[in-house]
């Protein structure tokens, strides 16, 4: 961010009030003023106080400081206003507001974070997309990658400074707050990376953050991108990958959009014809007339594909009660499971039960 922009905005609001105002960064140097003589003194202890303001105005030392909007838990830079009384507080807020829309303006055309996140929000037309990343030097085809962080049961502001910390290069990297619980991290990659190193960056992460913040998410991740182009795609990937892992696979804290398999397509069905699938494939009794033990054996079934020896042998009972089970669910549903083709059919519906019920539809 240039100190120029700042001190142009406050040189131009010196005739509406005779108060000091100016700029100081993260470090607590003054980077801009409207007495000059101030520029450069280095007032570090006023960082923390205005850490500690979140946002608000607080006064320190005979002066009124107020963080300008910006992305991390930590402020990038602050306004102040020489005074602690009631028109302090109204200049350096009055003050917050024009250089909010000066910093705003110059990130949007100076900036290439600002510039990503345009591209991933779909605020940012196909053809401007070209004109700005030349005009930003930016390098446009090249294998990148979106991780979208997500935050449950808790929610930390510092989980974006530590996942700054790991990927440091402000160049090549982008680290971007989406919302209270979302972090989007857009990841320059090698050429030959795949879908496994990935996986292995994830896994960096949520380590990094269950370390430092002792936070639980859950972090989606879109297909690997050539062009900046496609990232807007990649983010919605990165996003669905996250809805769709918590709706069918629970235990997973980390998932790949590549690897959702069904999943991602009953995702996207309407409700009513979930409905009426599952009434015509169940026509003999619900889904909801198995009890939790014949589920449990079902599952066991599938995850050792229809081998009834071996689901047998991992529920530690006799073959002949396994084929016992079978020929019970048989009966209540009308499908052999030692039939591929029926066991598939009951392997979707299963899936569709749980979207429906994540839709808050159990019946």
């Amino acid at each position: 961010m240039s100190s120029r922009i700042f001190q142009s905005v406050v040189l131009q609001m010196k005739d509406s009030t005779e108060r000091a105002i100016g700029v100081i960064d993260s470090e607590g140097t003054v980077v801009a003023c409207n007495e000059l003589s101030c520029i450069g003194e280095h007032w570090p202890v006023a960082v923390d106080t205005v850490n500690r303001g979140e946002g608000d105005p607080v006064c320190f030392e005979g002066r009124t400081f107020k963080a300008l909007a910006g992305w991390g838990s930590q402020f990038d830079y602050a306004v102040f206003a020489k005074g602690e009384d009631a028109e302090a507080h109204m200049v350096c807020s009055m003050a917050a507001v024009a250089l909010n829309g000066a910093k705003t303006y110059y990130e949007e055309k100076h900036d290439k974070a600002t510039f990503v996140k345009n591209i991933i929000s779909d605020n940012i037309l196909l053809g401007d997309i070209y004109v700005r990343a030349k005009e930003l030097h930016f390098v446009s085809e090249t294998p990148r990658a979106v991780f979208l962080i997500r935050q449950i049961e808790s929610v930390d502001p510092a989980l974006i400074d530590v996942i700054h910390t790991m990927f440091p290069d402000k160049q090549v990297d982008f680290v971007l707050s989406i919302s209270e619980t979302d972090v989007a991290l857009i990841k320059q990659l090698n050429e030959g990376t795949e879908t496994r190193d990935l996986f292995k960056i994830a896994k960096q992460i949520e380590e990094k953050i269950e370390e430092e913040l002792h936070l639980r998410v859950v972090i989606g991740i879109g297909t690997i991108v050539g062009h900046i182009r496609e990232l807007a795609r990649a983010y919605k990937e990165a996003g669905i990958a996250i809805d769709v892992g918590r709706v069918f696979d629970t235990e997973k804290s980390i998932i790949n959009y590549e690897n959702l398999g069904i999943g991602r397509l009953i995702y996207q069905l309407p409700t009513t014809l979930c409905e009426m699938f599952l009434q015509e494939v169940f026509k003999k009794n619900p889904i909801d007339a198995l009890d939790q033990e014949t589920l449990f054996t079902i599952n066991k079934f599938f995850e050792n594909n229809l081998n009834v020896s071996e689901t047998a042998r991992k529920l530690f009972v006799h073959r002949n009660t396994l084929v016992y089970r079978l020929e019970k669910i048989k009966k209540l549903t009308g499908l052999d499971l030692r039939e591929f083709d029926d066991a598939i059919t009951f392997k979707v519906a299963l899936m569709v039960k749980k979207y429906l019920i994540s839709r808050g539809i159990d019946n």
